[in-house]
């Protein structure tokens, strides 16, 4: 396990001290699939990740999920630091993907870390780092075409993707039907080959001329 002062350096001036707040704070182990806080719950804490990943996503009540970002071992969680400083539901949901172990700080610890200028000064710019991903976000759910997004979303994995229609959807903030039909078009198209939970991909050069759009 990672040490949390050499993630997080900024706690070595907090205070209370992380070694002062007793195993309530953890830390706790979960395996990959466990939802650590939900949309519209209570914040029950501030998540430290020593090891593994988060997800954290928005979900709608027709089933589509959207991506917002992830959490791994160094960072800070916006939705968690935004629902303590408002004292509101959360916004999303979190979700391991991939064995985790971390730190979950007590709210009323939080709101006096947040009193250490170096602390305040690290959430704070994590607030402005997570803006500008989610304004890129924001303009890639708004503004680009799917078929772009889907074959920039297929590069850089590898020519073969153990990889489900329904993965991909959740990754672009769509439904499966969608980015089904639109593989379907690709493979016509000589691109690529699809098999039960698995993509090949035959023709890097035109999925990475159908990407470039993006960016015109």
């Amino acid at each position: 396990m990672n040490d949390p002062l050499v993630l997080y350096p900024a706690l070595a001036q907090v205070v209370p001290a992380l070694a002062e707040l007793g195993p309530e704070a953890g830390p706790l182990s979960v395996p990959a699939g466990t939802v650590l806080f939900d949309e519209n719950a209570p914040c029950q804490g501030f998540p430290l990740v020593l090891s593994g990943e988060i997800k954290v996503s928005r979900h709608s009540g027709d089933g589509r999920s959207l991506e917002l970002y992830r959490v791994v071992p160094g960072e800070l969680c916006l939705v968690s630091s935004a629902c303590l400083f408002r004292s509101q539901p959360l916004s999303a949901q979190g979700l391991t993907t991939k064995p985790t172990t971390l730190l979950l700080i007590a709210p009323p610890v939080f709101a006096r870390w947040l009193e250490t200028p170096v602390f305040r000064n690290a959430v704070l710019g994590l607030f402005a780092e997570r803006m500008a991903d989610l304004t890129g976000l924001i303009d890639a759910v708004a503004f680009q075409r799917l078929d772009q997004r889907l074959a920039a979303a297929l590069l850089g994995r590898g020519q073969d993707l153990a990889l489900t229609h329904q993965a991909l959807a959740d990754e672009l903030g769509t439904v499966r039907e969608i980015v089904s039909r639109l593989l379907r078009r690709f493979e016509r198209e000589g691109w690529l080959e699809l098999a039960r939970e698995h993509i090949h991909i035959r023709d890097s050069a035109a999925l990475r001329a159908m990407a470039a759009a993006l960016h015109a």
